[in-house]
């Protein structure tokens, strides 16, 4: 019982102190909290994805893609400097693996494709979007390579985009 009256006497005297401070100056005070930002135009699906060196030109194919489709795309790969695949934008930080929760992919690729500054736009059959500012291509891909991996790959030029 004595710890009981302990701990409301130690509750009430804190309180004492933040009403006797305000009381002092007769105004709130104002607590500034760390900020963060709310404009960004995707979120990241865990803390590991690495979002914090795409280009500029990336992160407006991102907005464009989370204007055209209302909802913000939840990057699930970004940069990755050890990727398996030599040539990968994902190396130099230039391209992004997406998904859109409750849009239809369908949706999200026909955004990717009317973003300006788009280049490559892949579909995996497990419902990830990728995106990059590298040349002007179009791929789908399922499974591994050996077994029937990419199933469509359209390169289209420049002068024809």
């Amino acid at each position: 019982m004595r710890n009981v009256f302990s701990i409301a006497l130690a509750c009430l005297l804190v309180l004492s102190f933040f009403t006797s401070g305000e009381a002092r100056d007769g105004k709130r005070r104002k607590v500034k909290l760390p900020g963060h930002s709310m404009t960004a135009a995707y979120a990241v699906q865990t803390a590991s994805v690495m979002t914090n060196c795409f280009s500029p030109r990336l992160r407006s194919i991102l907005a464009h893609i989370a204007a055209s489709t209302g909802r913000r795309p939840l990057v699930t790969s970004g940069h990755r400097p050890r990727a398996h695949r030599v040539g990968s934008l994902h190396r130099l930080c230039q391209a992004a693996d997406i998904r859109v929760p409750g849009v239809p992919e369908s949706r999200i690729l026909a955004a990717a494709r009317t973003a300006p500054g788009i280049g490559g736009i892949g579909r995996y059959c497990n419902g990830i979007v990728h995106v990059d500012t590298g040349p002007r291509r179009q791929w789908v891909h399922c499974g591994r390579r050996g077994k029937g991996g990419l199933l469509a790959l359209k390169r289209r030029s420049a002068r024809r985009a």
